[in-house]
């Protein structure tokens, strides 16, 4: 008849399904970033906690003189020391992950519970990690930028002639820029207006954009309001008295750089804790090695004909 419904002559895809295994993926989480920065600073290990920064005390009273062929008196002069250095001490980021002992008993396969959260829980303390380097109050680098150190955008939007005044505070070595995803695009239209598209590099297996040589890192770790952010420019390493990072180094149950999983025990309703620490700091070891471009305006576009 008409209205018969058509008879099925062959299996069908949800009853085929039951019989078939899905490929699985590990859990995604869209909060994972690069996190360059962590991989741009050199790293310091930190015995005890505390990092001394002795500086000098009044560089201009150390004195030296080109001597003429003659025999006229040498300066005497000697290098004194702040009496009073200051100690950077680490900080922690920590947290427990929780897991019942049913769910990584039945459910590990092929993913290992335990392994997955930790994982992940992980990989969310090294994204607050690269976020207190950047705005920490008490030794992040948007704080720690002396006041001689910080300019303003001429005209909101990043302009080359903005970021070559930034290169005018750390000319000793720069080593990058650092900025949000927004600013670096707010620079590179700046450039394709002015005809003078900024050229590449490669890091880590990426392109980044460069100016003047010096490589634009992004990050979203850099905040703003009312679409007004920063832009930082950074000299790291102990040797050229830049930017350092500072860990623990040596800790029980290390998994990484200053980052240690302890197994804290199973409670009486068979839920089973483990302690994610990771003990982190960062020192700027000249005022010159850090400078930022505050004002800069995200949201300028321009028009081609």
């Amino acid at each position: 008849m008409a209205n018969e419904p058509e008879r099925q002559t062959a299996l069908g895809d949800v009853a085929a399904r039951q019989l078939a295994n899905a490929t699985k993926t590990t859990p995604q989480m869209q909060r994972i970033t690069p996190r360059w920065l962590t991989h741009l600073l050199q790293w310091v290990p930190v015995e005890a906690g505390i990092y001394r920064l002795n500086r000098v005390k009044d560089e201009s009273k150390v004195t030296v003189e080109c001597s003429d062929r003659d025999e006229r008196e040498l300066p005497q002069t000697f290098v004194d020391y702040e009496e009073h250095p200051r100690e950077y001490m680490l900080s922690a980021v920590n947290t427990v992950v929780d897991i019942h002992t049913r769910v990584s008993d039945l459910y590990s396969s092929p993913y290992s519970q335990i392994g997955e959260q930790l994982r992940l829980t992980i990989e969310i303390v090294k994204e607050r990690q690269e976020s207190e380097l950047i705005n920490s109050t008490e030794y992040g680098m948007l704080h720690s930028v002396r006041p001689e150190q910080r300019i303003k955008t001429r005209a909101g939007a990043p302009t080359p002639d903005d970021l070559d005044e930034l290169l005018t505070k750390v000319w000793k070595e720069p080593g990058f820029f650092l900025a949000s995803p927004a600013a670096i695009a707010a620079f590179g239209r700046e450039c394709t207006r002015r005809g003078v598209p900024p050229p590449t590099t490669s890091l880590f297996g990426s392109q980044f954009l460069t100016w003047r040589g010096v490589p634009l890192i992004p990050t979203d770790k850099i905040g703003g309001k009312k679409g007004k952010t920063s832009i930082l420019l950074i000299r790291t390493g102990e040797r050229r008295q830049g930017v350092v990072g500072l860990y623990q180094p040596n800790l029980p149950g290390q998994q990484s750089m200053g980052l240690s999983v302890r197994f804290m025990g199973i409670n009486h309703k068979a839920i089973a804790s483990y302690l994610v620490s990771l003990y982190c700091s960062l020192a700027v070891l000249t005022d010159d090695a850090l400078a930022v471009l505050d004002d800069v305006d995200t949201g300028k576009y321009h028009e081609y004909k």
